[in-house]
């Protein structure tokens, strides 16, 4: 039986280019969906990924498709090779790594089933039972992967990773549908996940709604928890890339020319970083990408990746860069990270002790629809969703409508008063289909804009 190491070494002695790297990853998902609290759909699936990048003289080539066969590999390898003689020089070609091999490269892939929700659905059933019997709906989606990929290349790389991937997200509703709430989550293997606290959680908040108070737009002194700021963070670490700003397209260029690499951009005490070893939130420990980008290069897929801080102490200190852009800016190699943190130095407390120490104010959920309005200064607008909040005297009072809002994530950074501990965050808007590994803090921001009242319920 074809394992995907037979299918990397295959490849490899298959393909007549001057180099080849060829990455395999087989992933396995497990999902439950539930809506009118009843579970309603579940399943199970599973495929295999093969990427080859040849490389010929200093110009690459890429394919990429679901291989289930030698006979298909062989035409894959046959179209990556014969697009790279026919390509232009790449402007990114570098030496391929080399001669590094990862001590679990035979272990075989690791998968996932149905049996990752053995505690979590029968406390599922609890949870529908008791939103039931006091005039709760309850709707929601749990979904969990396993990637196991493994990349080899004509330069000696034998390199294997297994990255467990898991979210739920739940939103409540009461029964005639007029309030709302929503709480999500990352995880690794829904060991920590709770569907009663949950429930918990999402009837508290559906209590803060009785009463409604319909707010015009302005400037509002705002809480933005930690699913608000990963939202916001991972906007701001996508655009972090160097040769943008090199080239003086974003936030993070330099009048003039060059990047702000050196500048303050937040507060003191601001840190923004990445580490594929942080406890709980491990991911890939080195670069992987399947074509070459403004952020990312096929010539550096294997380079060893480690912790990166963005912003130390309120300065930029990195970029996102391939060893192309490293040499244009003259700053050292910082692949992106599939992870993201944000800590504040003598930070401590919750939400709830945000909540305490403000006078007049809102607390936001999530955020949604996120788009960017202007990459010079990271403008971003957007929708509030499922729960904003008025904060009077220290306690939540009732609920308000929600806001389109226009606000940069790098002024938030340098104009909150106040700051929680950092905890695992879970983005309503990036975390289910493209980025859930991140820690945030909740911040207090004074004068955040809520352009507009939104008609969204």
């Amino acid at each position: 039986m074809a394992t995907p190491q037979s299918f990397v070494e295959h490849a490899l002695a298959t393909s007549t280019a001057d180099d080849c790297t060829v990455v395999v990853r087989e992933k396995t998902s497990a999902n439950l969906r539930w809506a009118n609290n009843t579970l309603t759909t579940n399943g199970v699936m599973s495929g295999v990924e093969v990427t080859v990048v040849s490389f010929v003289g200093q110009a690459s080539a890429s394919t990429t498709a679901s291989v289930t066969t030698t006979e298909g590999l062989d035409a894959l390898v046959e179209a990556a090779d014969a697009a790279a003689r026919e390509a232009d020089p790449a402007e990114d070609a570098n030496e391929l790594p080399r001669d590094r091999v990862s001590p679990d490269w035979d272990e075989p892939p690791v998968r996932t089933d149905i049996h990752v929700y053995d505690a979590v659905a029968p406390a599922l059933g609890e949870a529908f039972a008791r939103a039931g019997a006091e005039g709760r709906v309850l709707y929601g989606f749990v979904n969990h992967e396993l990637f196991t990929t493994y990349l080899g290349s004509s330069t000696g790389l034998r390199l294997r990773h297994v990255q467990p991937t898991g979210h739920v997200g739940c939103t409540g509703k009461t029964a005639d549908l007029t309030r709302s709430a929503w709480v999500g989550a990352a995880t690794r293997d829904f060991t920590d996940v709770d569907p009663l606290a949950i429930d918990e959680e999402l009837t508290r908040r559906l209590a803060w709604a009785e009463r409604r108070v319909d707010l015009p737009a302005g400037r509002y002194d705002t809480i933005l928890p930690p699913s608000a700021m990963a939202d916001l963070m991972i906007d701001a670490y996508w655009a972090a890339g160097a040769r943008v700003a090199w080239e003086g397209q974003s936030v993070y260029s330099q009048r003039g020319g060059g990047t702000r690499i050196g500048q303050r951009l937040a507060r003191e005490g601001v840190t923004l970083y990445s580490d594929p070893a942080h406890p709980g939130l491990e991911c890939l420990p080195f670069a992987l990408t399947p074509r070459s980008s403004n952020t990312a290069s096929v010539f550096d897929n294997g380079l060893p990746l480690e912790r990166t801080d963005w912003i130390r102490d309120g300065e930029l200190t990195a970029l996102l860069q391939t060893r192309h852009s490293a040499a244009m800016t003259s700053q050292p190699l910082t692949p992106g990270v599939d992870n993201l943190l944000l800590s504040i130095d003598g930070a401590t407390g919750s939400v709830e002790d945000l909540v305490a120490g403000t006078e007049r104010g809102l607390l936001l959920t999530c955020l949604w629809y996120i788009r960017e309005v202007d990459p010079q200064t990271r403008l971003l607008t957007g929708l509030t969703r499922d729960g904003v909040y008025l904060v009077e005297d220290g306690e939540i009072t009732g609920a308000v409508n929600n806001f389109r809002f226009n606000e940069s994530p790098i002024d938030v950074l340098a104009r909150f008063t106040h700051a929680s501990a950092t905890v695992p965050a879970f983005s309503r808007e990036w975390g289910e289909d493209f980025f859930s590994r991140t820690a945030m803090p909740a911040l207090r921001v004074p004068d955040f804009n809520m352009s507009s009242v939104s008609q969204a319920q």
